[in-house]
């Protein structure tokens, strides 16, 4: 916060391929004190909870977060799209095949920008219809996606502006980085700076990052950069 975030993800339940099952109970029990800490320390705050359970979704905001964070856009739990109608908070929707532990075998797309450019306007006609009225795209880099496929996406990724959304994009330290230089997700923060302006000039309007100094510095001379073109 003090080096310019605007808000903080929060998550406890890790998404990595092949990460440890966490229950729900678990989820919560990791999750809702820090929330609770965060909200009370810093009134201002504005938490994004990272989860696909409805029933995290549901008490965490009830403990003071103000968006979800859904990495499967509701196909991990039926109830979350109908919970974040009830609860009317903004709902980020990732594109994702499969789960965490089956999305590296599910790669395969005839055309991906097509199929996710598809998949995104189902999943946004379905959280209109229950009333969803704030919503940000999120590609899911790194997410049933190869190395290849996610630069094809970034490459491509002003397509999705036709979804008339805010686009997240989260690639910093992410494997496509730093397989590509071959160097470690540490080293990677010199090649997250590199995709995150890129992303930015494809058309995303939220950035995901680890590093929130050298991302702000970053968006600031991104900013003055179009001011003077």
């Amino acid at each position: 916060l003090a080096e310019g975030a605007i808000f903080i993800d929060i998550g406890a339940y890790s998404s990595k391929p092949n990460a440890e099952y966490v229950s729900e109970e678990v989820e919560l029990q990791r999750l809702i004190p820090i929330v609770e800490l965060l909200v009370n320390e810093f009134p201002e705050i504005i938490i994004s909870i990272d989860t696909f359970r409805s029933q995290v979704a549901q008490k965490a905001i009830e403990a003071g977060a103000a968006i979800i964070n859904d990495i499967s856009a509701g196909n991990l739990d039926e109830g979350m799209m109908e919970t974040v109608a009830k609860l009317q908070v903004p709902y980020i929707m990732m594109h994702m095949k499969g789960t965490p532990n089956t999305m590296q075998n599910l790669t395969h797309y005839d055309d991906i920008m097509k199929e996710m450019m598809l998949y995104f306007a189902q999943k946004i006609s379905l959280a209109r219809s229950l009333g969803i009225n704030d919503l940000i795209v999120d590609p899911g880099y790194g997410f049933a996606k190869t190395t290849e496929q996610n630069f094809e996406v970034l490459q491509k990724s002003d397509l999705f502006q036709q979804l008339n959304l805010p686009i997240l994009a989260g690639l910093s330290r992410k494997s496509m980085i730093y397989k590509t230089l071959e160097t470690t997700a540490k080293n990677a923060l010199n090649g997250t700076t590199v995709l995150n302006t890129l992303a930015l000039t494809k058309g995303a309007n939220i950035l995901r990052v680890h590093d929130v100094k050298e991302a702000m510095e970053a968006l600031n001379l991104f900013e003055v950069f179009q001011k003077t073109t």
